[in-house]
C-alpha cells in the first residue's frame, strides 16, 4: 500500500492541473471517484502491475474497497474545500518557478516506466539559465512546456536521451551492399521489392523512424528468426538492433551510411530513433535524467573497435622498383584512407626488412627483403601491429632475421608470429581498445623448415611443432581476453577454394575458442565462414584467405585480386565483418574493385565456400 500511495499522490491531483497551475496555487479539477480510481490504477507501470490488480474493485475484499473510496473522497474534498483547520496556507509561487513536463502516453514501458521514476524521486528541479525550476508531471502533453517521446534521431528535434541504432540485414552470401530509406519504409508499408522482418520489441522505435503503422505483411519473428528468414529468401531484408548484430548477417549501408562505421556522425544514420526532450530548457532536462541512466544507447562508440585484418605484403622484386620510382608510400595512395580509419590495421609482411636492401626485380628472384624506408607505404595505411607468420622471413638469413627484429622494436612497432626465440615467436600479442581486449597470435603451417624459429634461433612459430603450446595458450587466455585472433601461413594453392585440411585445421581454431581465423598465405581470395552466437561458440569469423595487399603478382586476375576483412567489435563481442575488394595496378599500387568486378569476386568466393558443418 506504501507503493500505491506514491502513486496516489503523483497521479491523482497532478495529472489533472492546468499549466499554468502549480498544486500550492489551484485545486485539482474534479471528477467521478470511479473514473478517477480506474485511471489511477490504469497508469500504475507494469513492474507494479501485481499491486494493481490486487487492487481492481471486483477482486478486492469489499471492507478494502469501501476504504480506498473513503480515502480517495476524502482526499478529493480536501482538495475541493481546503481544511484551513489542518492545512497551512498555501506559499506564494510564481508560475515561473515551475517547468511542466509531459511524457508521450505511447513510449513504451520500458522508457516509460524508467522516465517516471527519475522525475518523480530524482529529478524534482531543473537549474536552467532563468534559475532553479521545480519539474510538474502533466498528462496532456499540450499542456506541458516540456514534452517527452519518441522520434528519429536524423534529424532529431530536441535533446536526446536514449538513442537505438538499427541495422538492415540480409545473408552474410550477399553480393547487395545497400538500401535506402524509402526502400525500408516502402516494405514497412508492404510494398517495397521484398519482404521486411523485424520483431515486435522495436516496433515504436521503427514506426517514429518510418512515420506510418507497420503493414501486416511485415513478418514479426525473433531475431534467430530473422536469420532464418534473410537465408532462405534472398529479397528479404531484417532490421536488427545494432547491440544484436552477429557475423552471419550482412549489414546494408542505409543511403550509403554504415551503422558499423567507427567515425559515423549518428544524425547522418537514417535508422535511428531517439526518446528525446522537445520544449524550452530541453537541454538542461536531458543531460539530467541522462546522469541517471546507463543504457542510453545501444551504440557506444567508446565500445566499439574496428580490425582491419591484411592479406600477403612483400614490397620486394618489381612492387620495390615501383616505389623506388614513384616514392615509398606509393603502395598506400588509394587505400589509405579506409585502412588508416580503423581502430586496429594489420599486415602480414612476408619478408625482412634490411637496412640498404637491394631491388632485384626478377620474378624468379625468391630471396626477397624490403628497405628499411619502405615502412613508409605501411606508415601510410596506419599500421598498429604486423604478424610476422610468413615463410619468407628468414630469407636473408638468421642474422637478416635478427637485423629486422631488432628493427621493429628499435622503432616501437608492436609484432608477433617470430621472434629470437620460440617462447618470442608464439607468444600472443595482448592489445586493447575502447575497452575491448584483443590477443593475436601468427604461426607458419608450412615450409621451408629454415624460416622456422628454435629455442635459440630466430624464426617464424612453426604451427605443427608447437601446435599444443598455441592451443593451451588459447585456452588461458580465453577468460583473459575477449577476442582471439589468429592467423595461419598456410599452403598456397592458388585456389578460391580451400582443402580440406585448411577446413578441418582452420574449424579446430574455431572449436578451441578462437573468434577470428585467418589465412594469410593465399595470394588469391579464398572463402569466408562466419558463426553467429550459439550454445557451444563464440561469434565470429574463418576466412581462408586473402590474397595479395602489395605485391607484384600481375600475372592473373585471381592474383591481382584481393581481399580486407574489416570486423567490428562491441562491447567485447564481434558482431559484423565487411570485405572490402582489391584490385592491384601497375605491379605494386592495389585500388579499389569496380562495382562489376566487386560483384564478381564477391559471387566466386561465396562460391567456393566448404559446406556448414553439421
Amino acid at each position: 500500500m506504501a507503493r500505491l500511495a506514491v502513486y496516489f499522490q503523483q497521479f491523482g491531483p497532478v495529472k489533472h492541473r492546468r499549466a499554468d497551475s502549480p498544486p500550492a496555487l489551484r485545486p485539482a479539477q474534479m471528477e467521478p471517484p470511479m473514473t478517477c480510481l480506474h485511471r489511477i490504477f490504469s497508469r500504475i507501470p507494469s513492474a507494479h502491475r501485481a499491486d494493481r490488480q490486487k487492487l481492481l474493485p471486483h477482486r478486492m475484499d469489499l471492507r478494502l474497497t469501501v476504504a480506498l473510496l473513503a480515502a480517495l473522497l476524502l482526499t478529493l474534498s480536501v482538495a475541493r474545500m481546503g481544511t484551513p483547520a489542518l492545512a497551512a496556507p498555501a506559499p506564494q509561487t510564481n508560475q515561473s518557478d515551475w517547468l511542466t513536463v509531459a511524457i508521450d502516453s505511447e513510449l513504451p514501458e520500458r522508457y516509460y516506466n524508467r522516465l517516471l521514476s527519475l522525475l518523480v524521486y530524482r529529478v524534482k528541479s531543473l537549474e536552467t539559465d532563468k534559475g532553479r525550476k521545480k519539474v510538474l508531471l502533466l498528462d496532456r502533453g499540450s499542456d506541458a512546456d516540456v514534452r517527452i517521446g519518441l522520434m528519429p534521431l536524423s534529424p532529431v528535434g530536441g535533446a536526446a536521451i536514449y538513442t537505438r541504432f538499427y541495422a538492415p540485414v540480409v545473408a552474410f552470401e550477399t553480393v547487395n551492399d545497400e538500401i535506402t530509406l524509402d526502400e525500408l519504409a516502402a516494405r514497412w508499408q508492404g510494398g517495397g521489392e521484398g519482404p521486411l522482418v523485424i520483431t515486435r520489441e522495436y516496433e515504436a522505435e521503427l514506426t517514429a523512424i518510418l512515420g506510418v503503422s507497420m503493414a501486416e505483411s511485415v513478418i514479426v519473428t525473433t531475431t534467430n528468426g530473422i536469420l532464418a528468414e534473410v537465408e532462405a529468401d534472398a529479397d528479404a531484408v531484417g532490421i536488427v538492433p545494432f547491440d544484436r548484430l552477429h557475423p552471419r548477417f550482412k549489414v546494408l549501408t542505409v543511403d550509403g551510411v554504415s551503422v558499423l562505421d567507427n567515425q559515423l556522425n549518428p544524425t547522418a544514420y537514417g535508422l535511428a530513433a531517439a526518446v528525446a526532450v522537445t520544449g524550452p530548457h530541453a537541454g538542461e532536462l536531458a543531460a539530467a535524467l541522462s546522469g541517471y541512466i546507463t543504457d542510453s544507447s545501444n551504440r557506444d562508440p567508446e565500445h566499439l573497435t574496428t580490425l582491419i585484418m591484411t592479406g600477403v605484403t612483400a614490397m620486394t622484386r618489381v612492387t620495390a622498383a615501383k616505389m623506388e620510382r614513384n616514392g615509398y608510400d606509393y603502395p598506400a595512395r588509394v587505400i589509405s584512407p579506409t585502412l588508416s580509419a580503423a581502430d586496429i590495421t594489420h599486415i602480414s609482411n612476408e619478408v625482412p626488412f634490411i637496412e640498404g636492401c637491394v631491388v632485384n626485380a626478377s620474378q624468379d628472384n625468391l630471396t626477397m627483403c624490403s628497405d628499411t624506408t619502405y615502412w613508409a607505404a605501411l606508415e601510410a595505411i596506419g599500421t598498429d601491429i604486423v604478424g610476422l607468420s610468413g615463410n619468407h622471413v628468414n630469407d636473408f638469413g638468421r642474422d637478416g632475421a635478427r637485423e629486422s627484429i631488432g628493427w621493429y622494436r628499435e622503432n616501437g612497432i608492436a609484432i608477433y608470429g617470430s621472434g629470437l626465440n620460440v617462447e618470442e615467436a608464439c607468444a600472443p600479442l595482448l592489445w586493447e581498445h575502447n575497452g575491448n581486449r584483443f590477443a593475436f597470435i601468427a604461426a607458419l603451417a608450412f615450409g621451408p623448415s629454415f624460416a622456422w624459429v628454435t629455442d635459440d634461433l630466430p624464426g617464424a612459430c612453426y604451427y605443427y611443432d608447437h601446435k599444443e603450446l598455441i592451443i593451451e595458450t588459447i585456452k588461458k587466455l580465453r577468460s583473459e581476453v575477449d577476442v582471439i585472433a589468429v592467423e595461419l601461413q598456410y599452403l598456397e594453392t592458388y585456389n578460391p577454394y580451400p582443402t580440406g585440411e585448411q577446413v578441418t585445421e582452420f574449424r579446430e581454431l574455431r572449436e578451441q575458442g578462437v573468434d577470428i581465423v585467418t589465412g594469410v598465405q593465399s595470394h588469391v581470395p579464398q572463402a569466408f565462414e562466419t558463426y553467429g552466437p550459439d550454445a557451444s561458440q563464440r561469434p565470429g569469423t574463418i576466412v581462408y584467405g586473402l590474397g595479395n595487399l602489395f605485391f607484384d603478382q600481375m600475372w592473373s586476375w585471381q592474383t591481382r585480386t584481393g581481399l580486407i576483412a574489416r570486423h567490428t567489435i562491441y562491447r567485447g563481442r564481434v558482431i559484423g565483418t565487411e570485405i572490402l575488394t582489391i584490385v592491384s595496378e601497375d605491379y605494386a599500387q592495389p585500388r579499389w574493385a569496380t562495382e562489376t568486378e566487386r560483384a564478381g569476386l564477391l559471387r566466386s568466393i561465396f562460391d567456393a565456400a566448404p559446406a556448414r558443418p553439421e
